[in-house]
C-alpha cells in the first residue's frame, strides 16, 4: 500500500503533464517538449510570490497566470512565426523554447533549489497499514477536479467542442468558422496552465528549481505515449501506471533504477504497442 500511495502522487503529476502533451498534439500534432518548463514555473512562480508576500492560494494562481503567458508567448512568438506546417520544425522549436525558459529561469531564481509550505501540514495519515502526507491528498484530489474540469469543458462548452472538432479535422472546423489558429494559441495556453498546477501542488514534496522540469517533463511525455498519444483518458492512465510502476521498480529492486523505467516502458510501447493504452488503431488506404 505504501508503493501506490507513492505511485498515485506521482502519477497524478505525470498524469497533468501528460494531458498537456495530449492538448496540444490534438490541436496541431506537435509534441511540446516546453511542457516540463510550464510546471517549472507553476512551482517557482508560487515560491517567488509568497516570498513577495502574497498568500498562498494568490500566489498559485499568479503563478498560474504566468505559465499561461508563458504558453501564449510561445505559440505567438514562436510557433505561429515560424510560418510553416511542417511538424518536425515546431517540435525542435519546443526545443529551443525549453531551453530558452530553463535559461531564464535561471537567471532570475539561479540554481538554487526551493521548497513550497505544504496546504495542511506534514502530519502523515495512516491508512491500512501504510502512511500518506496531507499533501499528497491534495496531489490526488486537485488531480481529479482537473480532469473532471477538462472533461465538462470538452463535453458542455462550445470552444471545447471547437478544439475537439480541429483535433478530428482541421479542414471542416475551418469551413464552419472556427479559427485553428485561435484554438492552438488556447491549447498552448492550457496545457501550460495545467503544467502550471501538477508543479504547484507537487512543489512541497518534490521541491522545485530552474531544472525540474526536464525529468518531469519527459516522464509526462512517456506516460502520453504510453496510454495513447492524443486520448485523454490515455494521459491520466499512462500518468498513474507509470507513478505506481516507479514506485514498486523503487521498493523492491531499487531506487536507482527508478529514472529509467520510463525510458524502458517507451521503448517497449513503440515497439510492441505504437498507438499506446487506449490510441486510436487507425488504418489507411492506399
Amino acid at each position: 500500500m505504501q508503493y501506490v500511495f507513492s505511485g498515485l502522487t506521482a502519477g497524478s503529476t505525470y498524469a497533468l503533464v501528460a494531458l498537456g502533451f495530449t492538448i496540444i498534439y490534438n490541436a496541431s500534432h506537435i509534441i511540446n517538449f516546453a511542457q516540463g518548463e510550464f510546471l517549472m514555473i507553476g512551482g517557482l512562480g508560487s515560491v517567488m510570490l509568497m516570498q513577495y508576500g502574497l498568500p498562498m492560494p494568490l500566489a498559485i494562481i499568479g503563478a498560474i497566470v504566468l505559465a499561461v503567458a508563458a504558453g501564449i508567448l510561445v505559440e505567438k512568438l514562436a510557433i505561429e512565426r515560424a510560418g510553416t506546417n511542417d511538424i518536425v520544425p515546431l517540435i525542435i522549436i519546443t526545443i529551443g523554447a525549453s531551453l530558452f525558459l530553463r535559461g531564464g529561469a535561471q537567471f532570475f531564481w539561479g540554481k538554487s533549489i526551493h521548497a513550497l509550505p505544504p496546504f495542511t501540514g506534514n502530519t502523515p495519515i495512516h491508512i491500512a497499514g501504510a502512511t500518506i502526507l496531507p499533501q499528497s491528498l491534495w496531489v490526488l484530489g486537485i488531480g481529479a477536479v482537473v480532469v473532471c474540469l477538462l472533461a465538462w469543458f470538452f463535453k458542455r462548452t462550445l470552444t471545447g467542442k471547437a478544439m475537439l472538432a480541429v483535433s478530428h479535422n482541421p479542414n471542416a472546423a475551418r469551413l464552419v468558422g472556427i479559427n485553428p489558429r485561435f484554438i492552438l494559441m488556447l491549447s498552448f495556453a492550457l496545457a501550460a496552465g495545467l503544467g502550471a498546477v501538477a508543479g504547484a501542488v507537487a512543489a512541497p514534496i518534490t521541491l522545485t528549481a530552474y531544472d525540474v522540469g526536464v525529468m518531469l517533463g519527459l516522464k509526462g511525455f512517456v506516460a502520453a505515449v504510453l496510454g495513447g498519444l492524443g486520448s485523454p483518458l490515455g494521459a491520466v492512465a499512462g500518468g498513474l501506471l507509470l507513478g505506481i510502476m516507479e514506485a514498486f521498480t523503487a521498493g523492491y529492486i531499487s531506487s536507482e533504477y527508478k529514472d529509467a523505467v520510463p525510458f524502458v516502458i517507451v521503448l517497449l510501447v513503440l515497439f510492441f504497442m505504437p498507438s499506446g493504452l487506449f490510441g486510436s488503431r487507425a488504418t489507411e488506404r492506399v
